[in-house]
């Protein structure tokens, strides 16, 4: 019988939103529920705006105006504050704490 550690194999919902974030993506709610089955994201977006000045642009699209958020163009990720539980993604990076 083999055991699955998904404990430490699935990333938080912040370092999944971090991730994304630099990695260039536009993400909503429908694409985190999909990906990390989160339903957090509007207030992890609000927490890294506000809290770590991260520059990130909300769009409202549909006729639900759903929230797809993307970082400002030309942002340099090694150069973003992280929240303790995405600050690996500064090795991963090459960023400086």
């Amino acid at each position: 019988m083999t055991t699955q550690h998904r404990w430490f194999s699935n990333p938080t919902n912040i370092y999944w939103t971090c991730k994304a974030l630099i990695e260039g993506r536009t993400i909503s709610h429908k694409t985190e529920i999909r990906e990390v089955k989160g339903w957090r994201l509007a207030a992890i977006v609000h927490r890294l705006k506000d809290s770590f000045n991260w520059p990130i642009l909300t769009e409202f699209r549909g006729p639900d105006s759903i929230a797809h958020y993307r970082l400002s163009p030309g942002t340099d990720p090694a150069l973003l504050r992280f929240p303790p539980s995405a600050k690996q993604l500064l090795d991963e990076i090459g960023g400086q704490e």
